[in-house]
């Protein structure tokens, strides 16, 4: 099988609950509960997938009933599920409370499993052999600094880009060390600020910051507001249309990712990559799961139509 993004990161199990009515904090709120498989890498891939994308899985998972959720999730994506197994262990799990308009209230991520993927498991064959054949590799920062550090690294020595997934400003920084070797790293602005040590009054400010560190490529998403991305020879922006109805905002971030990262493989410039990772975006805020099950190069085109045009800036 030709492989054309090797995924490597989080998969585990995100239970979200969602509050129907206002918000009362330190009480009791009515609700409902609801389990899926999730986490960032898990997500971009499932959307990669979909839109017609060979990509294979390498995440760390426990021996449990929700390992095997993870895994059927993966199966049913069409994803090349190559698990690195802890059947002694629990799977990661991610629980978040939700306002009754999708907006995160708190969450917690119960994910020490991700810190038993040390960089030594990288060194074994079948890493080895998956880094060797896929076309681009995607991570995210739930896996240990150390490992990410040597991952990039050997993207680098191999001359193979690397895309990367922020997932929160805690863990972002875990890249750091990875930055010059980095294609891209998709951030939002909280993820960006904890990178640059500082947030600009304009978002045109985030690539000069960004690139003062180190880091060769990115983008940084805010919302509603505007998204810029940059690489080594250009910086583009774009202004996303207001949304009528937000359903759930998890997942939103990973499906910018995938969205942009399967035009930038299709030969796009940065700022078609921007309108493709906004409308990918866009389609995962509609619905009220993590990754839209529906989601096709059909339904990522019709959803493009209602996307402005992307802007470079001089």
């Amino acid at each position: 099988m030709t492989v054309e993004i090797l995924a490597v990161g989080g998969a585990h199990i995100d239970r979200r609950g969602r509050i129907f009515g206002d918000t009362k904090p330190g009480a009791s709120n009515p609700g409902q509960w609801f389990e899926e498989a999730g986490g960032g890498v898990f997500n971009a891939a499932c959307n990669l997938s979909r839109l017609g994308r060979v990509v294979r899985l390498v995440a760390p998972r426990g021996g449990d009933a929700a390992g095997q959720l993870v895994a059927d999730a993966a199966e049913r994506a069409g994803l090349d599920d190559q698990p690195v197994m802890f059947l002694d262990r629990a799977t990661p799990s991610y629980t978040a409370i939700l306002e009754r308009d999708g907006n995160l209230v708190i969450a917690l991520a119960d994910m020490a499993l991700y810190d038993a993927f040390s960089a030594r498991r990288l060194r074994a064959r079948s890493m080895r052999d998956g880094l060797a054949a896929a076309g681009h590799v995607l991570a995210d920062a739930n896996l240990p600094a150390e490992t990410l550090a040597a991952l990039a690294a050997s993207c680098h020595a191999a001359a193979k880009d690397i895309s990367a997934i922020a997932i929160s400003p805690a863990k972002v920084v875990k890249f750091r060390a990875a930055l010059p070797h980095l294609t891209h790293l998709f951030m939002n602005g909280a993820e960006a600020e904890a990178i640059a040590g500082t947030r600009p009054d304009d978002p045109e400010g985030w690539p000069a910051l960004l690139q003062a560190q180190g880091l060769r490529g990115g983008s940084v998403t805010s919302g509603s507001g505007r998204t810029i991305a940059f690489d080594g020879a250009q910086v583009a922006v774009i202004e996303p249309v207001p949304l009528s109805e937000i359903a759930d905002v998890t997942g939103a971030g990973d499906a910018f990712a995938a969205g942009f990262l399967h035009a930038r493989l299709g030969g796009a410039d940065l700022a078609e990559a921007l309108r493709h990772g906004t409308a990918s975006a866009a389609i995962t805020l509609a619905s009220p799961h993590a990754t839209d099950e529906n989601l096709s190069q059909d339904k990522l085109a019709q959803q493009l139509a209602l996307v402005p045009a992307a802007r470079f800036l001089s």
